[in-house]
């Protein structure tokens, strides 16, 4: 299986330096890259950055600040005076024109940014193919849980993210839906299976495991991103032997009909991926999680589109305290938060006007007793609700898919009302999952709590020496906690110094920065012991925060959920030492 393009790369059109970001405005700000005399475009708004090429998609016309735009969202052009809305991408004179390229925004470890361009932006347009007649049963897509789909594309079939049993986050996120008895029949049957990235919710070890045991061999298919999404495979103990990883933009031909492509995200480049799979011409396109996928280009008039819509995916507000964070300012951010992400995402689907869109990657429930708090306040969006808004604005048909559903493409394409177009799992079939074996991933989780190493002290500086985050002004304290975040007897209460990388007995005397992060024992042992990212304590919802001042220490948390070392601490080395 051989792309025969070649791959997407990124290319870097303008840098600013720390103190440039420092002081770019609320609103918009205007940029030149000094060395080629290239113009570009900033808006930002709080913490979230946009931009794009100063230059019209009309006749190439310079922008200007628009004297009469009172809001500061929108620019002129000096040639035709076609106005464009920097917060949305979108052309407001003449309406309904244009929407403007953006391009990738990145911020570098010292908090400089940089401006990226994906080239080619439209790789899909390489070797185009007309769309086939599809014969009835010839394409189906059934609907297993949370992100995880069953593609049969012609005598070829097809998974997504398969997190099927277990939990994702170490213990705190868990599946809603109840996947079909055979879901384990399905992957092994699969001729390929696509991980779109490292998420636990989407590269479910608990899954995989049980496939492996069965059929280890099975071509699975990544990104070729930064952190490589199997990073952690030979820790895991999975034993997988068929990982694939495709560069971006490239299309892997399957067979004389199949195909696909796989993009990455606009945001997070270094982990997050999408994909395009295209079987007889017709497009199928998953987002996936992605928050920009492809730098916001994507095919339009694809025969399916499915992405994420539900939020809740973050440990913010919910794990923090103090300051502004009161139950009521949580659940108002929570409530406009899902409000605008569901208005994203209808907009999205309304742009790209695919002939039929599913939301799905967002079944999942904190079902854990100890954590009922998080289920309680972390509401999600519903899927019928965001369907219900497509149906306002757009004719595009929507899917809210259930466990073993069933949606036949030919059918659908033909005649969305036939009535065997959504096939729904039988009378009487469970929905919903009502009980979770929660004691073998916690038994796993506890074992790390008496582990030799927590014996020693000195662990502390050897684990964060390992991590290799420093010489940023940012003072921690750790706080090892029982379940309901009360010191753990016993229990390491610390203190870490980022600035030096020293473990002091009291915060130090000059102007910094601090963060109290209280953890469960269980999981901060084992993150530690294992060398894992901090997804499971932060997504996870096994912490709770508070800072002061209250700013997002982006560069930190950055380096501790996608920058830890690849391979694990050496802890029989340390122990030796100890010993």
């Amino acid at each position: 299986m051989m792309g025969r393009n070649m791959k997407q790369t990124t290319e870097t059109l303008l840098c600013l330096a720390p103190a440039e970001v420092a002081n770019l405005k609320e609103g918009i700000n205007f940029f030149r890259n000094k060395s080629t005399g290239k113009d570009y475009i900033l808006y930002k708004d709080k913490n979230h950055l946009k931009a794009c090429k100063n230059l019209c998609k009309h006749q190439g016309g310079l922008f200007i600040k628009d004297i009469e735009d009172l809001d500061g969202r929108s620019v002129k052009c000096t040639k035709h005076n076609w106005k464009l809305d920097v917060s949305t991408m979108k052309y407001t004179n003449p309406p309904g024109s244009f929407c403007q390229d953006q391009l990738v925004v990145e911020m570098d470890e010292n908090s400089g940014l940089l401006l990226l361009e994906l080239n080619p932006p439209n790789p899909w347009d390489s070797d185009p193919r007309s769309p086939e007649d599809l014969a009835f049963g010839e394409v189906q897509i059934t609907y297993l849980t949370h992100a995880c789909m069953d593609l049969k594309l012609g005598d070829k079939r097809m998974v997504f993210d398969p997190w099927l049993t277990g939990p994702a986050f170490a213990r705190g996120w868990w599946l809603l839906h109840e996947p079909p008895s055979d879901w384990l029949e399905r992957l092994c049957r699969a001729d390929l299976i696509y991980i779109s990235h490292m998420h636990s919710d989407h590269l479910s070890y608990p899954t995989l495991q049980k496939l492996s045991e069965r059929r280890p061999d099975v071509p699975i298919y990544v990104g070729d991103t930064e952190r490589p999404v199997f990073w952690n495979l030979n820790h895991s103990g999975v034993q997988l032997t068929n990982i694939n990883v495709v560069p971006f933009g490239v299309w892997q031909q399957v067979d004389k009909n199949l195909r696909f492509m796989i993009l990455m995200d606009g945001v997070h480049p270094e982990m997050d991926t999408c994909i395009i799979v295209e079987y007889k011409g017709h497009k199928i396109l998953n987002t996936v999680d992605c928050t920009r996928p492809n730098g916001g280009r994507l095919p339009v008039n694809t025969a399916l589109m499915m992405s994420d819509f539900a939020g809740g995916a973050s440990g913010f507000p919910m794990t923090f305290s103090g300051g502004k964070f009161t139950e009521e300012w949580k659940a108002q951010f929570i409530k406009t938060e899902r409000k605008k992400l569901l208005n994203y995402k209808a907009q999205l689907v309304k742009d790209l006007q695919p002939r039929i869109y599913c939301p799905f990657a967002g079944y999942f429930v904190e079902s854990h007793p100890s954590d009922k708090y998080i289920k309680e306040t972390n509401t999600k969006n519903d899927p019928d609700q965001l369907n219900n808004l497509i149906k306002k604005n757009s004719n595009v048909v929507t899917w809210s898919p259930r466990p073993g559903a069933t949606l036949d493409l030919g059918r659908m394409l033909k005649d969305p009302t036939d009535s065997k177009g959504i096939v729904e799992p039988p009378e009487g079939t469970k929905i919903y999952k009502d009980s979770w074996d929660f004691k073998p991933y916690l038994d796993t989780l506890s074992a790390a709590v008496g582990d030799e190493i927590f014996l020693h002290p000195s662990w502390i500086k050897e684990y964060f020496t390992w991590a290799g985050f420093k010489n940023y002004n940012l003072v921690v304290r750790m706080m090892e906690t029982d379940e309901d975040f009360n010191p753990f007897p016993g229990g390491y209460d610390y203190l870490v110094d980022f600035l030096d990388l020293s473990f002091p007995k009291e915060r130090p005397s000059r102007e910094h920065p601090y963060e109290e992060i209280r953890c469960r024992v269980d999981v901060i042992r084992h993150v530690v012991k294992n060398g894992l990212l901090w997804d499971d304590l932060y997504i996870g919802f096994q912490t709770r925060l508070q800072r002061d001042p209250d700013i997002y220490h982006h560069l930190f948390w950055n380096h501790f959920q996608i920058k830890l070392p690849l391979t694990p601490p050496n802890w029989r080395s340390f122990l030796m030492h100890c010993g």
